[in-house]
């Protein structure tokens, strides 16, 4: 099951809402992709704090 804004893993919950978001994008790929939960909700965690240091505003 993908996941959305109000239904996502617990790891992501203390993450800012954009980044959040960012994390929620690649883990629905990297799932749709065949990776395993976890796998999936670790490396979206990561990409997406790296995504957060390159577009700061």
């Amino acid at each position: 099951m993908p996941w959305t804004a109000s239904y996502y893993p617990t790891a992501m919950k203390h993450l800012p809402p954009a980044v959040r978001d960012k994390a929620i994008e690649i883990a629905n790929a990297l799932l749709a992709a065949g990776r395993p939960e976890g796998q999936a909700i670790r490396i979206a965690i990561a990409r997406a704090k790296q995504w957060a240091q390159r577009h700061r505003t």
